[in-house]
């Protein structure tokens, strides 16, 4: 575009133009005597203000009759977006759930903060800051919450909240989004030790005022990851699955398992209520492996060989 809007007659007309355009991006059609009213000018100048957003590259079209009036068009560039506070800081939060789908939405998202006022930059800086994410989901998280537990993680201070019935008292470090849901990593200073949370599971968030000072702290994206994968089950196994990682990182999903590359294979940590189940369902996985723990899985991997190998020769 070759026009800008400083190149509008002066510093009112300005501010009036952009208040124009803004009306217009929030209602698909306004009558030229409702725009005059809502700008407090005369609908001559309503037409003129227009003119200017036509020549900035807006498509603005004037319908007439019935029905008719002013309406935002799509036009063949992209011009510019006028958005509010909570729309400005909704789109960073939406670009950052969906970052991990490639570099696209990561340079919106930077496009975003460069053009922020400096009351919001800061914002979108801690969503940038506060959250990690593993697993290619978008999960629907409420704003209130979340940006509540990432100026908690921003501004180093404790955070509270009901969970599970309780009331918690952390150290909020990280907020991780994984394939279903997010959570957040903190430290949680009634157990004294690390500690994940969903937060669907949260009620009566809010940040304190009482700072403290950041402890070493695991790897948010792998802590969260191993901690719903295998740890909150009652039993969890380690396989050596003889297949090359992009594989069998391919046919788990990034919250059932934790896949790293080894030896040449793919070592997979995963946990369930039985050890029958996290068996059957690598041997599922179509590929030679082996048990690294627990050694009792191996007596139940010889135990379900033998049924097995008894139910394909019954009745031969």
């Amino acid at each position: 575009m070759s026009a800008t809007l400083g190149s509008v007659d002066d510093r009112g007309t300005t501010e009036r133009v952009l208040a124009l355009l803004g009306l217009l991006q929030q209602r698909r059609v306004w009558t030229g005597p409702e725009l005059a009213d809502r700008l407090g000018v005369t609908t001559r100048t309503v037409r003129r203000d227009v003119e200017r957003l036509r020549t900035l590259g807006y498509p603005v079209h004037a319908g007439q009759g019935v029905g008719g009036g002013y309406q935002l068009g799509a036009g063949q560039a992209l011009p510019p977006l006028l958005l509010d506070d909570e729309e400005a800081i909704a789109t960073a939060v939406a670009l950052l759930a969906g970052a991990e789908g490639g570099d696209a939405a990561l340079s919106a998202l930077t496009k975003l903060d460069r053009v922020l006022p400096v009351r919001l930059r800061h914002e979108v800086q801690a969503l940038a800051g506060a959250v990690e994410s593993f697993g290619g989901g978008r999960p629907p998280v409420h704003s209130e919450v979340l940006m509540a537990l990432v100026r908690a993680c921003r501004d180093e201070v404790e955070a509270g909240f009901t969970y599970k019935g309780g009331w918690r008292r952390v150290e909020p470090y990280r907020l991780v989004a994984s394939d279903r849901r997010w959570y957040l990593l903190a430290y949680d200073l009634e157990r004294d030790d690390w500690r994940t949370f969903r937060l669907d599971r949260m009620s009566d968030v809010a940040a304190r005022t009482w700072r403290f000072r950041p402890r070493e702290a695991p790897d948010a994206a792998a802590y969260v990851q191993e901690s719903i994968s295998s740890r909150v089950y009652r039993h969890q196994a380690r396989f050596l699955v003889r297949a090359p990682f992009e594989t069998v990182r391919a046919q788990i999903p990034a919250s059932a398992a934790l896949v790293r590359e080894r030896d040449g294979g793919s070592e997979v940590v995963s946990g369930a209520g039985s050890l029958d189940f996290v068996l059957l369902h690598i041997v599922l996985l179509g590929h030679e492996f082996e048990v690294l723990d627990p050694p009792e899985l191996r007596e139940r991997c010889r135990i379900l060989a033998d049924r097995l190998r008894r139910a394909g020769t019954a009745g031969s």
